[in-house]
């Protein structure tokens, strides 16, 4: 069966403006174009259409759905089951997520108390609970569903002085970075030295650090527009500088 634009727009939700971008980024394109200029979708095409919203859905960036998509070996079957068990872990974060913000409403309200230990015990969930939103699909791929685990595992059972320490290490981290940066020399000794609080940061939150992990991150932070931006924010192209540093570093 065939669609017009207007009718794919209508059945699946999707504005025609947004049908027209995914066809100029070669993202959906249509099955053809009729002799009235207007484009025609088949049933192949709303199959990736549905695909395309679930990686949506997941929050995945269209430049990665477009990859995924137009790989050899992508496997719709397979796509299918990865898709239920990700929204499958994300229903159950957000579950997670309503009973803490729920909890702490009943607390605010003086209708039950909540030590300053469940208050914490809350935040590190709440903390989980997002990196796997932003991050957990694409870190999970890269680095494996045990690595990804072991990580939160560590962070859930961190306590409230580790916590701490950890912050006072970031925010030392972060203020020689920017004098680093200032001196542009990423082999210099203050560069090295940001790597080394860097490395000492990472080590609190992940398993089991080591100089592959620290350099893929380091490349993370300049391909990914998210990471780059906590970087950037200390000074434009400090994500860089950053990466060149810990390339050095690790070696």
């Amino acid at each position: 069966m065939e669609y017009s634009i207007n009718k794919l727009a209508k059945m699946s939700g999707v504005s025609t403006r947004t049908l027209r971008y995914y066809d100029e980024i070669n993202l959906l394109k249509p099955s053809r174009i009729a002799s009235s200029g207007y484009r025609i979708y088949d049933s192949g095409e709303v199959d990736k259409l549905q695909q395309i919203l679930f990686y949506r859905e997941l929050d995945f960036p269209l430049e990665n759905i477009r990859k995924i998509l137009s790989a050899p070996d992508f496997d719709i079957n397979q796509a299918f089951i990865s898709h239920l068990t990700a929204l499958e872990r994300k229903r159950q974060r957000l579950d997670e997520v309503i009973a803490n913000v729920a909890k702490s409403i009943k607390a605010m309200k003086g209708e039950i108390l909540m030590s300053d230990k469940e208050k914490f015990e809350a935040f590190k969930e709440k903390l989980i609970n997002e990196n796997e939103e932003k991050y957990g699909d694409e870190i999970r791929k890269k680095y494996g569903d045990k690595a990804v685990s072991d990580s939160n595992a560590k962070l859930a059972g961190l306590s409230f002085e580790c916590y701490e320490a950890a912050e006072q290490l970031l925010l030392e981290f972060e203020n020689i970075l920017e004098a680093a940066f200032k001196e542009r020399n990423p082999a210099g000794e203050l560069a090295q030295k940001a790597c080394e609080l860097h490395k000492k940061w990472l080590s609190i939150f992940y398993h089991d650090y080591n100089a592959e992990y620290h350099r893929n991150l380091g490349e993370m932070y300049v391909a990914d527009n998210r990471f780059r931006a906590n970087y950037d924010k200390i000074a434009p192209g400090c994500s860089e500088f950053l990466r060149d540093a810990i390339n050095i570093y690790t070696k």
